[in-house]
Formats: C-alpha cells, sequence, structure tokens
C-alpha cells in the first residue's frame, strides 16, 4: 500500500458553483497533475439526478488508468469519491466511455496531465464523438488542441469515427508528445480571418438533409459555395448529423456546432448554428464562451510552474466562474477576471 501521508486530502465540494460534472473531470485532472489526493463530496447535489452518471465514472476510470490511482466511491450514483493517484505514466491508453457519452470530456479529463509527462502518450476512446452538451471533435481538433501546443507539448488528432446520441460506437485518437514545461499564451485579438469553413455531416441519414443545412447557412450568412462540404458516413453505430462552422483567424480557430435530432428541420439547424456564429463575430473579443471555460485549466497549469498568460472573451460562464474558483484554490494561481464591455471580459491567470 502507498504512503499518501505526505499529501493532505484536498476536500472539493462538488455542489459548489456550476455543481456540474465538470468539477469532477476539473479535479481529477488537477489531483493527476499535482499528485495530491482529493476527494469530492456533494458530487451534483443539485441535479435531478445526483451523483456520478456513466459518463463521469467513465472520466474517473480514465484518470485511474493514466495515474495508476487508488480510487473509492466510483459507483453510478456515488455522491462522495475519493481519488489517491500514484503518478503519471505514459503509453497507450484505450478507453470505453458506453453508450454515446462524450469522448472529449473524457479525453479533457487526462490530457492535462500526459502534456507534461516522462514520454509520449496516445489516447483511444470509444463513444459519442458529437454530444449536445459536450465539445464535438471538430472543437477539440481545430480549436483547443492548437492552443495547447502553443504551450509546448505536440497533440495530434484524429477522428476515427463519429458516433451520435444515442447509438455512441465513435472513436477518437489523440496522440501526445509532452513537454517539460509548458509555456505562456495570449490571445487578445483575433487578427484577420483567415479562412472559414462549412460541413454538414450525415450518418445513416439522406444527404439531401445535409445540403438543405448549406443552403440555408450559406443563404442566411453570404458565404460562398465553395466554404461547404457534405461528409456522408456509413461506418458509425447509429444514425447522426452534424452541421460545423470553422472561423479560422489569424491568431485562433474557433467552432461551432449545431446537432440535428428527429424533430428539427435541416433548416432550422442551419439557422441556429448561424445566430451563434453571428454572435460571436458582431462581438469584438477573439475567445468564445466554450473555448474560454477550456483554457482555464491549460493556462491555470501553465502559471503553477511559472507562465501563464492572458485572453479576451466575449462571455464568462457559470462553468468558466467555477473553473476559475477551482484553480485558485488547488494551484494557488492568481486569476483576474475583468468586464471591459458589453462583450468582452480579459482573464489573466498567473
Amino acid at each position: 500500500m502507498p504512503n499518501y501521508s505526505h499529501h493532505a486530502m484536498t476536500i472539493i465540494d462538488g455542489s459548489q458553483g456550476e455543481g456540474g460534472g465538470q468539477m469532477v473531470r476539473s479535479a481529477l485532472a488537477l489531483a493527476l497533475v499535482t499528485g495530491r489526493p482529493c476527494r469530492i463530496e456533494n458530487i451534483r447535489a443539485g441535479r435531478q439526478k445526483p451523483g456520478l452518471r456513466r459518463q463521469h465514472l467513465a472520466a474517473v476510470e480514465a484518470a485511474v488508468h493514466v495515474g495508476r490511482a487508488e480510487v473509492e466511491g466510483a459507483w453510478l450514483g456515488s455522491r462522495q469519491l475519493d481519488f489517491r493517484p500514484r503518478d503519471v505514466r505514459p503509453g497507450e491508453f484505450h478507453l470505453d466511455v458506453g453508450t454515446a457519452g462524450s469522448t472529449t470530456l473524457v479525453t479533457q479529463t487526462v490530457l492535462p496531465a500526459l502534456l507534461t509527462a516522462s514520454g509520449s502518450a496516445r489516447i483511444t476512446v470509444t463513444g459519442g464523438t458529437h454530444n449536445p452538451l459536450a465539445p464535438p471533435f471538430e472543437f477539440l481538433a481545430q480549436a483547443y488542441l492548437p492552443l495547447l501546443e502553443r504551450l509546448g507539448p505536440l497533440c495530434r488528432p484524429r477522428l476515427v469515427r463519429p458516433g451520435f446520441y444515442p447509438a455512441g460506437g465513435g472513436k477518437i485518437e489523440v496522440e501526445v508528445r509532452p513537454t517539460a514545461r509548458l509555456g505562456g499564451l495570449v490571445i487578445v485579438e483575433r487578427g484577420p480571418l483567415v479562412s472559414r469553413r462549412l460541413r454538414a455531416t450525415v450518418a445513416r441519414l439522406p444527404g439531401h438533409i445535409a445540403e438543405r443545412e448549406c443552403r440555408t447557412f450559406l443563404a442566411e450568412s453570404g458565404w460562398d459555395d465553395g466554404c461547404c462540404e457534405v461528409i456522408e458516413r456509413h461506418d458509425t453505430a447509429g444514425p447522426g448529423n452534424a452541421l460545423v462552422a470553422e472561423l479560422a483567424f489569424e491568431h485562433l480557430t474557433e467552432v461551432f456546432c449545431t446537432l440535428g435530432r428527429l424533430g428539427l428541420r435541416a433548416e432550422e439547424v442551419a439557422r441556429r448554428l448561424w445566430r451563434e456564429v453571428s454572435a460571436y463575430l458582431a462581438a469584438d473579443a477573439p475567445v468564445g464562451p466554450y473555448l474560454a471555460d477550456q483554457l482555464m485549466l491549460p493556462l491555470g497549469l501553465s502559471a503553477w510552474q511559472g507562465g501563464g498568460g492572458e485572453f479576451r472573451t466575449t462571455t464568462i460562464s457559470s462553468h468558466a466562474r467555477t473553473h476559475a474558483d477551482l484553480l485558485r484554490r488547488l494551484l494557488d494561481v492568481d486569476i483576474a477576471i475583468a468586464c471591459e464591455g458589453p462583450q468582452s471580459y480579459r482573464v489573466r491567470v498567473g
């Protein structure tokens, strides 16, 4: 039995702030990086179905593998979890979320620890790749990982096959070549627009759905026909549809996604996506609300190692504020959030 006496157990109230699964995933990620054991209490206490759900257990299982950790309380509905990491080991990891739980959220739980590990790693995760309440694969690949690479490590993602709710069965791979120390990152301007792309994916559904989505989006946005790509997949476990807009600027790429579902017309899918994209374009800040939340943790780790950074974002969500509070407490780093206008916040980390 390993001796953890040199590290006191950190107690985290899982009902604080946003109080969802993000608190569990971030606490696990930080425990892996720092090597400090943690106890998460009152897990998702305010939710309709409190405690750990299947997708959260998948994140716990992933963290146990990567950190050779001991865990207590890892069962469905559990409201308390004790997590004691030994050490982060690089290598090959094959993780199955089960059903259509998010592969990207599980990846983001273990990725921070692998960024500065002692050797390269490859993560293969099976489950959902395009989920209603999680970043889609394209966000991970085009928006998030390129920014992590600017901190020093190399992150190479691959979509083996998509997986949609409720069947899941998708698969992603991420290869990580670590860096000894994370550098800093500053994103305060978008810079000029370099390219824009619209991808309409249909899996085991009629191709005209994707074509109608493209036609409607192009009519609403004024983008030219050359921006649009229709992708038909037949290798998925079940049917699904995703419309993804990718905007590449000089200093970052932002990705927006709307998922099709039964009862939602293709035209409405396209209009919803354009509303989100146009709201972002109308604001001045470079970092969208989802990316702002995701950047908090790697910048917190960079600051913990003596780096840090800053960015400007359109919105500070309750997710992001909860994240900031957790990082301040567990890493003892300074995070300052200042409102600079109606849709502009400056976030300084470290």
